[in-house]
């Protein structure tokens, strides 16, 4: 059972499961490391993935989607950044909203062009790159026959090239820590912490146009929490986007395994096995609250003096 459960097929699949985690965990490092919590990445993602369906829907395009799930995300992403830094509403309270929000207007939505409250209709993916020889080898190959997944690993270098070596990068993380100091020094603070949000809901919506274009369609809830889990990954990561990433390997694993399980059979009742990723989170969680320090002045609204 191990052999089959430890492969590079399961190795391609937790890869494969963790791409939406890593776009929203991206996010969610880029939003918080400016200083606004962004909690709302659940509804944004299920925008997304409701915006890629409809793009491509009416294109043909799978890219398409993509581009409309990027729209629609940054959309989703802007009205937290008006509430949360303009009218400097509670940040919890602006993501709880938006996450309802999410799932009424894409649910009314789908019944308004799909004519179903349930699911759209099928749509084509995103075809596979072929390359020769790298697309033949097969923990590689994942790379190239889901083309998002390469976008995530690039998403990943380049934020935290960006993060850690960039001006904006640097300005970034200034007004995460420090934004009194940061506007001393001519940053404008409120304009840092809107990149930061909006290129949140760029990432988020990204990991939705992956579970739509995955899939091949969309249906009610096809989120799934996965938005809370990216957001547990991006602090077991400790706010760093490599971290983030590695964590969302981790949990993507435990999803992974919980679907080999299932597939194999064991003498493990199916509930507990299904708990498997969500237990694997807390467990996470637990062992690294009170070691991870948030920034400074993460969840916290700047007011100019």
């Amino acid at each position: 059972m191990f052999k089959v459960i430890f492969s590079l097929g399961m190795l391609s699949q937790t890869i494969r499961i963790s791409t939406p985690y890593i776009f929203a965990a991206l996010g969610g490092v880029f939003s918080e490391r400016g200083g606004v919590v962004n909690i709302a990445l659940e509804g944004i993602m299920l925008q997304g993935a409701f915006c890629a369906v409809v793009g491509t829907y009416y294109t043909g395009s799978g890219w398409a989607g993509v581009v409309a799930a990027v729209i629609g995300g940054a959309l989703i992403a802007l009205i937290h950044a008006v509430l949360s830094i303009k009218y400097k509403v509670d940040q919890i309270i602006s993501g709880v909203a938006l996450n309802l929000l999410a799932v009424g207007s894409t649910k009314f939505c789908l019944k308004l062009i799909f004519h179903s409250s349930s699911n759209s209709e099928r749509v084509e993916g995103i075809a596979s790159w072929k390359i020769p020889l790298l697309s033949k080898v097969p923990l590689i190959r994942v790379f190239f026959d889901y083309p998002l997944v390469l976008v995530a690993l690039a998403s990943v270098i380049l934020s935290y090239i960006v993060i850690k070596y960039s001006s904006f990068g640097l300005h970034l993380r200034a007004v995460g820590e420090h934004p009194e100091a940061a506007d001393s020094l001519g940053i404008n603070v409120a304009k840092i912490r809107y990149l930061g949000v909006l290129m949140s809901g760029v990432m988020a919506g990204l990991g939705g146009a992956w579970l739509t274009l995955d899939q091949h369609q969309f249906t009610d809830g096809i989120s799934g929490g996965r938005g809370f889990i990216a957001l547990a990954a991006m602090i077991f990561g400790r706010w760093n986007p490599v971290g983030a990433a590695l964590a969302c390997l981790l949990f993507g694993f435990a999803e992974s395994l919980q679907l080999q399980l299932q597939t194999v059979g064991t003498d493990i009742p199916t509930q507990f096995i299904q708990m498997i990723p969500y237990l694997a989170t807390m467990i996470a969680l637990a062992g690294v609250i009170g070691k991870s320090i948030p920034p400074a002045a993460d969840g916290i609204p700047y007011q100019k003096e």
